[in-house]
């Protein structure tokens, strides 16, 4: 095997590997958040019409307090299923086509500069929305389910009930996908594009303690400003991808056009519904996943050179 090619091969197994022990660990840890996050996002302002008989969450620790007490406490965890099996690829993936795409974008430098951070994260999320938007799927439907525990389908009887009902088109298995497109474009522009771009600025620690804490404080800030700036698409991808207001008509059908409903009906404010459970995992969680990653990688780089 010639020499490139083995290297190129050691160096996307290490970045597969990487990458899916980062989001493993990450969607295990913050979950709940990510759920939270969507029943905040899928219910309608009251003055919206929502319905009076249905549960009504006013903030992140309501909404913990309500579904722990109507639904059991394992509810925080509904819908975790599609994320664990496609958090380890998907991650994988991103971190591979990271990697890859920033080769693309150097534009005759010798070294990745904050644009090619910022397009190479641009890349990686469009190609991993399209790999992960039918388990978004699966998962908002099974998260907008508040019936307890025992009572809510499994993954696999929502995934057989969507394809059989809509197919796997754009109207089925993959409505939704250029609003997670949007989201995830978004979120990894700025995402990788501030942590590469700081972390090459702030200089390292040779303490271990203190350089963990550099990457995790940048780490922290990437995936906030990530957020804050994508949500209005999030908030667009749960209400197309959930439970319609009234039953057998689509009210959210384009990215835009429910941005606009929302904006319209509930006011500018609700296109960031959800947005503290998002920074709350997004944050830490982004953090943790460039850490692992980081981590990960260099215990495999040493291995290898072994």
């Amino acid at each position: 095997m010639p020499s490139d090619l083995k290297e190129f091969l050691q160096q996307a197994a290490m970045q597969v590997g990487a990458g899916g022990s980062a989001g493993f660990v990450e969607v295990c840890i913050m979950h709940p958040l990510d759920l939270v996050k969507t029943r905040l996002q899928l219910q309608a302002s009251p003055s919206a019409g929502a319905a009076k008989s249905t549960t009504y969450y006013n903030g992140v620790f309501d909404c913990i307090r309500k579904m722990a007490r109507s639904e059991g406490v394992f509810s925080l965890y509904k819908g975790i299923l599609p994320p664990v099996l496609v958090e380890t690829p998907k991650r994988a993936v991103k971190f591979l086509t990271f990697e890859q795409y920033k080769r693309f974008f150097l534009f005759g430098s010798d070294k990745p500069t904050p644009l090619t951070f910022s397009l190479a994260g641009l890349g990686a999320g469009v190609t991993e929305a399209i790999l992960v938007n039918p388990f978004e799927m699966v998962k908002v439907t099974l998260q907008a389910n508040k019936n307890k525990m025992g009572q809510v389908p499994s993954t696999w009887a929502v995934t057989k009930q969507i394809i059989n009902e809509s197919g796997f088109g754009l109207n089925g298995l993959n409505r939704g996908l250029t609003a997670t497109i949007g989201r995830n474009g978004v979120f990894n522009m700025i995402y990788f594009g501030f942590y590469h771009s700081v972390k090459g600025i702030v200089p390292e620690y040779k303490d271990p303690v203190q350089e963990f804490l550099r990457k995790v404080g940048i780490g922290f800030v990437s995936g906030t400003l990530g957020s804050i700036v994508n949500i209005p698409f999030d908030v667009a991808k749960s209400r197309i991808q959930g439970p319609q207001p009234i039953p057998g008509q689509v009210k959210y059908r384009t990215t835009f056009g429910s941005m606009v409903i929302v904006a319209r009906e509930e006011g500018f404010g609700a296109l960031y519904k959800g947005l503290t459970p998002k920074v709350m995992r997004l944050g830490p969680g982004g953090a943790i996943m460039l850490v692992v990653y980081d981590y990960v990688y260099a215990f495999l780089d040493d291995y290898f050179k072994q």
